[in-house]
């Protein structure tokens, strides 16, 4: 069988790999090693599952040169952001080990049975359970974080499923490499064969997906290829949840009492945000809402000279390269925009240097708000609050808005936040929406297209994705899970209608 090939794309070299496309056959084993482990993985204590968790933590430590490594020959990005991209997913494992020991995720009920207002009434016990092998797709702009090794995969084995990664075909030494980690590490942990698994090539994702035995996937990457794997599904004799985190412009607004205050602040921010890891994020801001004026055209002007000049970044892989200026082309043409810097080419590689659009707000239509991906955003100027509600109504819904605002603007901040609310999954406040924090209170996600779904992908409820609610009804008590038994348990969980915490 022909191997895959994998490119450096600072340089554009393409090398062979010793890694084969995962033939049909070779999908259908790994979706049945994950079912067969499903039942052990799941019938293992929590206290079980959270030291599998930090021991995956562990290995990847253990393993760092090696994955960096292998990282920076394939995706471009600095060395620095994949250290750092790679301590995130050791603490994203250790922080749902914590949130499995803790136990509220299980969100655990006991109604004893007794006289209602309606009649007698059964005994009922709930909780979360999970819901069995899920498929996770890496991801090509995280190569660690929302990959092999990221929040996807941690959330689902905290949930007690099994995975089957998906390896992204950007990064397929490094993903072969994080596998291994993961796959050393629970082996010897001593977790059961099958509960990790990965497949190369893309008609092996589209098997994963169809495969019945998997009961879940999470997807992060372009709105064209969700819509596809969701097909699949819609195809399959028993449909089964799709989480796809698939497309977002992230619109950030400055009044004009903050483009006063902080003009050079602000546009060495929304410059940084918008050309950090080459532009390459999901949450970078696409589209900057800038009032018209003295203070505005400062604002603009500073990010016009800080874009004219930085130096070429390198793009994740030449689809990414290629599709930039095509879609800076089609922004001027058809969305009406005007070029204020336009990208050069870099030297080497996949590179390119940043641009900037800009269009009055009164004219933006969905032709120009468009995601590029990578270092462009669009300046849309504006004379009134009313311009940039009535803006965002064409802009799709997205991951994160932003304001940015004067202490004495509280009106127009309550304003634009009332316009924000029901577009997107976070509301950022005088910060930039890059740099996603891993913790309990974090949500990653938004209405369509940003995502299919309401819940998060990061933080500690991306959990939920995994699990299943299940009722026991006047059940014995040996076939109760501890966690619904009666007596103190080491969850949070409510009695009767009354919340009681851990050991009660």
């Amino acid at each position: 069988m022909t191997t895959l090939t994998t490119t450096d794309p600072r340089t554009g070299a393409t090398s062979a790999t010793d890694i084969e496309p995962t033939d049909a056959a070779g999908v259908a084993a790994l979706a049945q090693a994950a079912a067969s482990a499903f039942t052990e993985l799941r019938s293992r204590p929590r206290a079980w599952r959270a030291g599998l968790l930090r021991a995956l933590a562990d290995g990847l430590e253990a393993d760092r040169a090696s994955l960096v490594g292998a990282a920076l020959a394939e995706t471009g990005l600095p060395e620095a952001r994949l250290n750092g991209e790679l301590s995130r997913s050791a603490f994203q494992f250790r922080l749902f080990a914590d949130a499995v020991d803790e136990g509220g995720y299980l969100e655990a009920v006991i109604d004893h049975a007794g006289d209602t207002p309606l009649g007698p009434g059964p005994d009922v016990r709930r909780m979360l359970v999970p819901i069995g092998p899920v498929a996770v797709f890496g991801a090509s702009n995280f190569p660690f974080a929302f990959s092999v090794v990221g929040g996807d995969t941690a959330s689902a084995l905290a949930a007690g499923c099994p995975v089957v990664i998906k390896a992204h075909s950007s990064h397929l030494v490094t993903s072969q490499r994080s596998f291994d980690s993961l796959s050393r590490a629970a082996s010897a942990y001593g977790a059961p064969a099958g509960t990790l698994g990965i497949v190369y090539g893309q008609q092996a994702g589209s098997q994963l997906v169809a495969d019945p035995r998997i009961t879940a996937v999470g997807f992060t990457g372009s709105l064209s290829t969700g819509k596809i794997l969701q097909g699949i599904i819609d195809e399959r004799e028993t449909p089964i949840p799709f989480y796809g985190e698939l497309s977002s412009l992230n619109p950030l607004v400055i009044t004009p009492g903050a483009a006063a205050e902080r003009t050079a602040a602000i546009g060495e921010g929304l410059f940084t945000s918008v050309t950090g890891s080459a532009g390459q994020l999901c949450t970078k801001p696409g589209v900057a809402f800038v009032p018209v004026g003295a203070e505005g055209d400062a604002l603009v002007a500073d990010v016009v000279a800080r874009a004219t000049d930085a130096a070429a970044q390198t793009l994740l892989n030449s689809r990414i390269h290629g599709a930039f200026d095509e879609i800076r082309t089609r922004l001027i043409a058809e969305g009406g925009a005007r070029s204020l810097v336009a990208p050069r080419a870099g030297e080497d590689g996949f590179s390119l240097t940043p641009a900037v659009l800009e269009i009055d707000a009164k004219d933006v239509t969905p032709a120009v708000a468009e995601e590029a991906f990578g270092p462009l955003v669009v300046v849309m100027r504006y004379s009134t609050v009313s311009e940039v509600r009535d803006a965002l109504q064409a802009v799709p819904h997205s991951l994160t808005a932003t304001i940015h605002s004067a202490s004495d603007e509280s009106a127009v901040r309550g304003e634009l936040t009332d316009a924000a609310r029901d577009l997107v999954g976070r509301i950022v406040y005088d910060g930039y929406p890059t740099g996603v924090r891993v913790s309990w209170g974090m949500n990653h996600g938004g209405p369509w297209p940003a995502t299919n779904t309401q819940h998060t992908s990061v933080g500690v409820t991306a959990i939920r994705r995994f699990l299943r609610p299940l009722a026991w009804q006047d059940a014995p008590v040996d076939v109760l899970p501890d966690e619904l038994r009666d007596g103190p348990v080491d969850v949070p969980r409510r009695v009767d209608g009354v919340l009681q915490l851990a050991g009660s």
